[in-house]
């Protein structure tokens, strides 16, 4: 005799229970002061150093303000109006976009040169990668000594190599013409790792399969660069052009250090004639207008650059 075996029917599991609207706006207001409580150290330092920092600048630059004391009151547009007339402010101005240009391209060609060598495989790759990136860790200081030795007219190393072949000897850091590019020499020496090392891991992120494809096609080393390579750093090439042009924009160090501006006021920077207007020449007011100017400058600089890539992307 059998007997039916009947299996009850699986409990359905309980619905969700949904927080109430009040203990979910708790939460919400309890996550929002966790987070400002997290970024109020960045946000006060950022208003202390940045925000403020602009804010007094602006309003030192519409007054008369020394570091004498004297006539620091409210003078309107004055600082402009003489910044704009001032024609050591405009050679400091086309001396500094001088050196952007000269400085920028070799920055950029010789780093992708330098990068597309090491990543070739050649052997011993960790010295290579090494000696192209230690100058970028050197202070200014020490670069401009370095160089301003090799620089000399009489004892330097330079001068040395040209004596050898029978080229007459050059006022490397004395001669207006061929100053500035004393200083970009050096400037290049000095920074371009950086730039080699990010064109390097670009280089390293392009799958292998394209140039096996490429390979097997027929195509040839300088085919695959021009045709896989360039293409592949377009979006590294245009960051490191935006970052280079506004690294050179601000020069000083190197320039302050190898030449002092000079001769004559040829190599001598925009930045450079804001700090002696402020400190040199004791016009804080005035230095904080030609401040203000330079940053409008290059606020227009990234601002064309922010266009055109988006409409490269486009």
């Amino acid at each position: 005799m059998s007997t039916a075996r009947t299996t009850a029917p699986a409990a359905k599991p309980a619905p969700a229970v949904k927080p109430a609207p009040a203990a979910k706006s708790l939460r919400s207001r309890r996550d929002n002061l966790h987070g400002w409580a997290f970024s109020a150290p960045f946000l006060a330092f950022f208003l202390m150093f940045l925000v403020w920092p602009m804010i007094s600048g602006a309003v030192m630059s519409l007054t008369g303000k020394s570091l004498t004391g004297a006539n620091s009151g409210f003078i309107g547009l004055a600082n402009y109006s003489e910044a704009f007339a001032d024609s050591d402010m405009w050679r400091s101005l086309v001396n500094t976009l001088y050196f952007t240009l000269i400085s920028t391209v070799p920055l950029v060609v010789i780093a992708l040169a330098l990068a597309a060598l090491v990543n070739m495989g050649l052997p011993a790759q960790w010295l290579w990668r090494l000696s192209f990136f230690s100058p970028f860790l050197l202070a200014s200081t020490v670069v401009s000594l370095f160089f301003a030795w090799m620089y000399n007219p009489e004892l330097g190393l330079f001068n040395d190599m040209l004596a050898n072949l029978g080229i007459p000897p050059v006022a490397w850091l004395n001669d207006p013409a061929v100053a500035m590019w004393a200083v970009v020499i050096a400037t290049v020496w000095w920074t371009i790792g950086f730039n080699f090392l990010l064109y390097l891991a670009a280089l390293q992120n392009i799958p292998q399969q394209h140039y096996e494809a490429a390979s097997l096609d027929g195509a040839g080393g300088w085919r695959q660069f021009f045709s896989i390579s360039l293409p592949q750093l377009g979006p590294t090439t245009v960051m490191i052009v935006i970052l280079q042009i506004l690294a050179s924009l601000k020069v000083f160090d190197q320039i302050y250090q190898m030449t002092e501006g000079g001769p004559g006021g040829a190599t001598r920077s925009i930045v450079q004639y804001i700090f002696e207007a402020g400190f040199t020449g004791y016009r804080l007011g005035y230095s904080a207008a030609i401040s203000y100017i330079f940053f409008g400058l290059i606020l227009l600089i990234a601002l064309a650059q922010v266009f055109i890539t988006r409409k490269r992307s486009a």
